[in-house]
C-alpha cells in the first residue's frame, strides 16, 4: 500500500489561510469537501536531488508518515491523510488551534506547581505511549507542545512534529546529531548511541523552563550551549527557584542526569511523587499581595522567555499560527513575509555560490594537474630535442668526415685510374713487341733443338718482364690471365 495518494489534494480539500511555516514546510488550514471537517495541511518540500541541500529527503518524510499512521493517542497529533505531487508531500493533520503551551501559560497571572504538574503529566502520557512502542520523538521542545483548545479549563496537550522521530530497534546502534541545541541530551552532543532516554532529558529542560522562566543550559553562543550540556553546567538559581519545592527540583535533577542509565524512565517520571501528589496545591484561596507578586514574577519570566525564543528563532515547523502576545512580535509580523522571501532568496543564492565555488575549485585543481602534466611533457620534449640536436651535430660531423674521406678516395681512385691507363698502354706496347719478335722467329724446326731452346728462354724473359711491370703498377692480380693468354698464343705458334 502506498503511503501517499498520487492525487491532487485540492480535489478533496479546500485550502485556506496559512497557519505557520518552517524551513521546508508550510501549514495551512483546510476543509474536507466531503465532510466539512477542519484540518491542517502541512506542505513539505521534497528534496529534488541527492546533491541538493534544499528540501526534505523522501525517506525522512516516509519515516514520519509511517510513525504517525501507527499511533493514536489523545496527547499526540493525528494524521488524517497524505498526498504527493511532483514537488511536495502534503500531510492532512488534526487541526491543533490552541497555540503553544508556553504562550498560554505566559499569559496567566500566576502559575502553581499543581497546574504545572497537570500539563507535565499530559506530556509524559504522550511520551509514554511513544516509548511503549519504542518510538523516540527526539525533538521535544516548547514549540512542539501545543494545545488542542485553550478555551477550556484544562486544555489538552498535543505533541507535534515527528520529523526527527525514530523507532529504536534492539541491537541496532543509532547515532545522530540533530534537534534544537537548547534541548538536546549529552549523548547527542557527544555523538553517542541514542535511545528513548534522550526524550527524558528534554522533558527535564522543559520542566526547568516552565517553573522558572529560565533555560538551564542556554549560553551566549551555540558552542557555549553545547558545552554547558556536555559538562552538565546548570544550577537552581535562588532568584528563579526560591518558591519551587525540593520535590520539583529533584524531579528535574533526576531527568538532567548525564548517565542515561541513571536517568528517570518514562514510567519512573509518571510515578514520581511530584507528579502523583498535589502537595503544592494552594491551601487558601486568599493569597497575600506579596506572594501573588512573586507568582506574577514567575510568569513574567516565562513570558520574557517565550518572547525571546520566538524573536531569536526562524519560523518553526508547527501546525498552528503562533499567538503573538508581545508588541515587538506584532511589529515584526508585518515584515515576516519579506524576511521569509529574503531568506529564501539568500538560501538559493548561497546554494548557487557554493555550487559555483565547488565547480571553480574542481576546475582549478584540474587545470593545475593538467599544467603539471604539460610542464612535464614540455620538459621531456626539450630534453629529447637537445638529444636530437646533439645527434644531428654528430651526424653532420660524420657526414663531413665521410665527405672528406670520399673526396680523398676519389682522388686516389683517379690517380690509380690514370696509372692503370698508362700501364695498359705500356703493356699493349710490350705485347705488340713480343708479337713482332715471335713473328720474326722461324716456326719450322729447321734449327733443331736450338730453336726450341730460344723460344723457351724468350718466353721466360717475357713472363719476368710482365711480372715486374704488373708489380710496379700494384696490379698483380692480372698476371694469371695474361700468362694464360700468352701460353695459348705460344702453343698455337
Amino acid at each position: 500500500m502506498d503511503l501517499f495518494k498520487q492525487q491532487k489534494v485540492e480535489d478533496f480539500y479546500d485550502i485556506g489561510e496559512e497557519l505557520g511555516s518552517g524551513q521546508f514546510a508550510i501549514v495551512k488550514r483546510c476543509r474536507e469537501k466531503s465532510t466539512g471537517g477542519q484540518f491542517a495541511a502541512k506542505f513539505i518540500k521534497k528534496r529534488q536531488s541527492t546533491a541538493s541541500s534544499r528540501g526534505v529527503r523522501r525517506e525522512e518524510i516516509e519515516r514520519e508518515v509511517d510513525i504517525l499512521r501507527h499511533i493514536r493517542h489523545p496527547n499526540i497529533v493525528t494524521l488524517h491523510d497524505a498526498f504527493e505531487n511532483r514537488t511536495d508531500v502534503v500531510l492532512i493533520l488534526e487541526l491543533v488551534s490552541g497555540g503553544e503551551l508556553f504562550d498560554f501559560l505566559a499569559q496567566k497571572e500566576s502559575l502553581s506547581e499543581e497546574e504545572a504538574t497537570q500539563f507535565i503529566k499530559q506530556i509524559l502520557e504522550g511520551v509514554n505511549y511513544l516509548h511503549a512502542r519504542k518510538i523516540a520523538h527526539f525533538d521535544l521542545k516548547p514549540e512542539n507542545i501545543m494545545m488542542l483548545d485553550k478555551n477550556v479549563p484544562l486544555p489538552r496537550i498535543k505533541l507535534i512534529d515527528f520529523g526527527l522521530a525514530h523507532e529504536i530497534e534492539a541491537g541496532v546502534e543509532f547515532k545522530n546529531i540533530f534537534g534544537t541545541p537548547e534541548f538536546v541530551a549529552p549523548e547527542i552532543v557527544n555523538y553517542e548511541p541514542l535511545g528513548l532516554e534522550a526524550d527524558m532529558w528534554s522533558i527535564g529542560v522543559i520542566t526547568y523552563i516552565l517553573l522558572s522562566g529560565a533555560s538551564p543550559f542556554l549560553g551566549e553562543t551555540k558552542r557555549d550551549t553545547l558545552k554547558n550540556i556536555s559538562t552538565i553546567n546548570y544550577e537552581f538559581d535562588e532568584e528563579f527557584f526560591c518558591h519551587t519545592s525540593q520535590l520539583a527540583k529533584k524531579f528535574i535533577s533526576q531527568l538532567l542526569e548525564k548517565d542515561k542509565r541513571k536517568r528517570l524512565t518514562i514510567q519512573d517520571a509518571l510515578n514520581h511523587p511530584w507528579i502523583k501528589s498535589n502537595e503544592h496545591k494552594e491551601e487558601n484561596r486568599v493569597v497575600d499581595v506579596k506572594k501573588r507578586e512573586r507568582r506574577q514574577l514567575k510568569t513574567k519570566r516565562l513570558k520574557e522567555y517565550t518572547i525571546k525564543s520566538h524573536s531569536s528563532m526562524p519560523p518553526n515547523n508547527t501546525y498552528v499560527n503562533f499567538e503573538r502576545f508581545a508588541q515587538v512580535v506584532e511589529d515584526i509580523e508585518q515584515m515576516e513575509g519579506s524576511f521569509v522571501s529574503l531568506a529564501a532568496a539568500h538560501d538559493s543564492l548561497q546554494e548557487d555560490v557554493d555550487a559555483m565555488a565547488s565547480v571553480y575549485n574542481e576546475k582549478e585543481a584540474w587545470y593545475k594537474e593538467e599544467s603539471e602534466g604539460v610542464r612535464h611533457e614540455l620538459s621531456q620534449i626539450r630534453y629529447e630535442f637537445r638529444k636530437v640536436e646533439a645527434l644531428k651535430r654528430s651526424l653532420q660531423d660524420d657526414v663531413q668526415a665521410f665527405s672528406s674521406g670520399l673526396a680523398a678516395i676519389a682522388g686516389r681512385y683517379q690517380e690509380r685510374q690514370k696509372h692503370l691507363e698508362l700501364l695498359q698502354a705500356e703493356l699493349s706496347r710490350e705485347l705488340k713487341w713480343v708479337q713482332e719478335v715471335m713473328s720474326s722467329c722461324p716456326v719450322d724446326g729447321g734449327g733443331g733443338g736450338y730453336g726450341c731452346a730460344f723460344s723457351t728462354a724468350l718466353n721466360n724473359d717475357v713472363n719476368e718482364a710482365l711480372t715486374e711491370l704488373l708489380n710496379r703498377s700494384r696490379g698483380g692480380d692480372l698476371l694469371p690471365g695474361i700468362n694464360l693468354e700468352f701460353d695459348i698464343e705460344t702453343n698455337k705458334r
